[in-house]
C-alpha cells in the first residue's frame, strides 16, 4: 500500500503536538479515506492559520485569481492569502501567528505548475524568521525517475519558474524542499514526512489511488503528463483548451486545419501519443465562443510518451505552417514575454530553431539535472 505524508501523520506526531500550526494546502489536501489535512490538524492539534496559495484552500479561486484574507467557515480558522496582488509571500505578522508551517499540496511534477513556488517561497520565509517547516511529502504522479527538459536559466525567474529546475523534474515536493534549502543555503529547521510504499519508477497508475484534481486545468492524470509539453502553448495565440472539458490535451486556433496537422503530427511517429483532428469552441480563456480547428494528444503509452519532446515538436509544426501564429506579448511593459517565463530562457523565439538539436540540448540538461537531484532521493 502506498501512504502519503498525511496516512502516517500519527507516526510523527511529536512534529506537530504543543505548536501552533499555519497549513499551507490545497484541495488535494486529503488522506487516503478522503479526510482532508484542515480537518486532521484542526481535530487533533492547534491548527492557528490556513496560508492559502492560488486557487484557494478549496479550490473556489479561478486560475490566475487573487485570494483575498477570510476566515475558513468550517473550522474558524483565519485563510491568509498567498496570492496577493503585491506579494506571493509570507509576513512577518502571519508567521507571528504560528511556530511551524505545515505544507500539503498535491504536486504535477512540472516546473511551471505554481504551487510548488509558494511552498518554496515559504521555506525561505520560514528560514528568515527562525520557524519550523514540516512537509506532509507525496508522490510525483509522474514519477521519480524520469527528467525532461532544459533547466530554467538566471534571469528568467517568475512565479511559473522560480528555482533552476529541468520542465520535468523527478522529484517529491519533500525531496524539492530539501534540494532548496541546501543549494539556496536557507538553513531552515525542514522536516519531511515521508511516503511509505512508493517507489521512483512508480506513476499514478501504479497507485491503486483515485485522482483528485489538483487544480480546474488538471482534471485527469494524462493532462498532468501533457502539461510538460502543452502548456507551452499559454505563451501562444493558440487555445492550449482552456474552456473545453480536455485543458492541455487539445490544442488549436481559429487559423488551424485539423487534418493535416494531425496527419503531420502522426507522421512524425513521436512515441506512446496519438493525435486526432478536432473542432471545438472553447467557452472560456483563448478564442472563447470562436470555432476552433486542432488537434487533441491522445496518451496511447503513458511510459513511451515524452511530453516535453511532443509539445515543442508541435509547438513548431504550427509555428513553421501558420502565419497567423504568434507568441503573446509581455503581460506589462519591460517584462519578458510568457513563452520566455515558461520555457526559462529566450531560446523559443529565436528566428531559426533546429528542434532536433534543440531537443537534443534539452535531452543533455535534462541529464546533468538528473544526477544533480540524485544526492535529495528519500525513496
Amino acid at each position: 500500500m502506498m501512504l502519503n505524508g498525511i496516512d502516517r501523520i500519527g507516526r510523527h506526531a511529536e512534529l506537530f503536538q504543543g505548536k501552533r500550526l499555519g497549513l499551507i494546502t490545497s484541495p488535494t489536501g486529503l488522506d487516503r479515506a478522503f479526510a482532508s489535512t484542515i480537518g486532521i490538524l484542526h481535530e487533533r492539534f492547534k491548527l492557528a492559520a490556513l496560508f492559502s496559495p492560488e486557487h484557494g484552500v478549496r479550490g473556489d479561486q479561478d486560475a490566475g485569481g487573487l485570494v483575498e484574507t477570510y476566515v475558513d467557515p468550517q473550522t474558524g480558522v483565519p485563510v491568509h492569502s498567498l496570492y496577493r496582488q503585491d506579494s506571493k509571500r509570507l509576513t512577518p505578522a502571519m508567521l507571528d501567528e504560528v511556530d511551524a508551517v505545515v505544507y500539503d499540496i498535491q504536486d504535477v511534477g512540472i516546473r511551471y505548475y505554481t504551487f510548488i513556488y509558494t511552498m518554496l517561497y515559504a521555506l525561505e520565509d520560514c528560514a528568515k524568521a527562525g520557524k519550523e517547516f514540516i512537509v506532509l511529502d507525496r508522490f510525483n504522479p509522474l514519477d521519480g525517475a524520469t527528467v525532461e527538459g532544459n533547466v530554467l536559466k538566471p534571469g528568467y525567474r517568475s512565479f511559473v519558474g522560480n528555482y533552476p529546475l529541468a520542465v520535468r523534474y523527478g522529484l517529491t515536493v519533500g525531496e524539492l524542499a530539501m534540494m532548496a534549502n541546501d543549494e539556496m543555503g536557507w538553513n531552515c529547521k525542514l522536516r519531511v514526512v515521508p511516503c511509505e510504499g512508493w517507489k521512483r519508477e512508480m506513476r499514478f497508475p501504479d497507485l491503486n489511488r483515485v485522482w483528485v484534481q489538483p487544480s480546474m486545468g488538471i482534471p485527469r492524470y494524462e493532462t498532468a503528463l501533457l502539461y510538460g509539453g502543452t502548456c507551452l502553448f499559454e505563451g501562444t495565440n493558440l487555445s492550449e483548451g482552456r474552456g473545453t472539458t480536455f485543458p492541455f490535451e487539445i490544442i488549436g486556433a481559429p487559423f488551424i486545419e485539423p487534418q493535416r496537422l494531425a496527419d503531420e503530427m502522426n507522421g512524425k511517429g513521436l512515441p506512446g501519443v496519438h493525435f486526432r483532428p478536432v473542432h471545438y469552441k472553447p467557452t472560456a480563456s483563448k478564442h472563447q465562443g470562436e470555432r476552433c480547428g486542432g488537434v487533441q494528444l491522445h496518451v496511447t503509452d503513458a511510459r513511451a510518451v515524452r511530453p516535453v519532446d511532443t509539445g515543442v515538436s508541435l509547438l513548431y509544426a504550427i509555428k513553421d505552417n501558420y502565419e497567423a501564429f504568434a507568441w503573446l506579448p509581455p503581460f506589462k511593459e519591460g517584462a519578458r514575454p510568457f513563452i520566455d517565463l515558461l520555457g526559462g530562457d529566450s531560446l523559443y523565439r529565436a528566428e531559426s530553431v533546429d528542434v532536433p538539436g534543440l531537443l537534443a540540448q534539452f535531452r543533455e540538461e535534462s541529464r546533468e539535472f538528473a544526477e544533480r537531484k540524485r544526492q535529495y532521493h528519500l525513496y
